[in-house]
């Protein structure tokens, strides 16, 4: 018998490898698919005005019919765009630290990221990984894989991922409504960005979502708490593969 296969989509300026630690958790009872993104990894950079719709028709064609579908941040983006746009790929949707219909206040804190990205792109990369890592117990080796990757973006392509990020929330808030598969949404409880109230948000304006905030965790959720994280995803599918 087959293994069902889960669908592992990156944040933005990461690639496939933050994966790794969820990647093998997984491994035994899943089939695990973990594309980059365009503008990402090994793939070409992406020019100015890239969309999410962009980007979403870039990465299906990695997507087998009927997969569960994880998205991390801009992957949780695009990966509910694809769970509107192309269901039949999708058999169940989870967005990991995901943003959901910013308000004012957290529009204009995200921009000005963007900001000090466009004006000291290494400046910005370390305040990230701060923002990320500082009092986690992950290991240092990880976090300079995590800087590693960052430094390697194309600047410019990162910048216009990032707007996306930025932005795209507010496209997606009309339509979430639309999604028709079961949902999972799941946050860090000290995620200050994908804030545990972001996931409430999503899973209200989602039909069929549960919440779940992991206690004293942070935005990289899936490399600083890969069991915990684990534990909710295959929890959830587990329930759904028995209804």
């Amino acid at each position: 018998m087959s293994k069902p296969t889960v669908v592992l989509l990156h944040g933005v300026g990461l690639d496939h490898t933050m994966w790794e630690p969820t990647a093998a958790l997984l491994a035994d009872r899943f089939t695990v698919i973990t594309p980059d993104l365009p503008g990402h990894g090994p793939r070409p950079p992406v020019s100015d005005g890239v969309t999410l719709a962009d980007l979403a028709d870039g990465v299906v064609g990695e997507i087998p019919a009927g997969s569960h579908l994880v998205g991390f941040s801009l992957g949780a983006l695009v990966a509910q765009h694809v769970a509107l746009r192309r269901p039949e790929l999708v058999a169940t949707l989870t967005s990991v630290s995901s943003v959901c219909d910013r308000t004012a206040e957290e529009r204009a804190s995200v921009l000005d990221r963007l900001r000090a990205a466009e004006a000291d792109f290494r400046a910005s990369a370390a305040a990230s990984l701060k923002r990320w890592y500082d009092g986690t117990d992950v290991d240092p080796d990880r976090v300079t894989r995590t800087q590693a990757t960052l430094l390697s973006n194309d600047v410019g392509s990162f910048l216009n991922c990032y707007r996306v990020f930025a932005t795209a929330d507010s496209e997606l808030a009309p339509d979430l409504g639309a999604i028709g598969v079961r949902a999972l949404a799941v946050t860090g409880e000290n995620d200050p960005g994908s804030t545990p109230e972001m996931t409430h948000r999503l899973t209200a304006a989602l039909p069929d979502c549960r919440a779940v905030v992991v206690p004293q965790a942070r935005h990289m959720l899936p490399v600083e708490r890969p069991e915990a994280f684990v534990d909710s995803l295959t929890t959830f599918i587990g329930e759904c593969a028995h209804v």
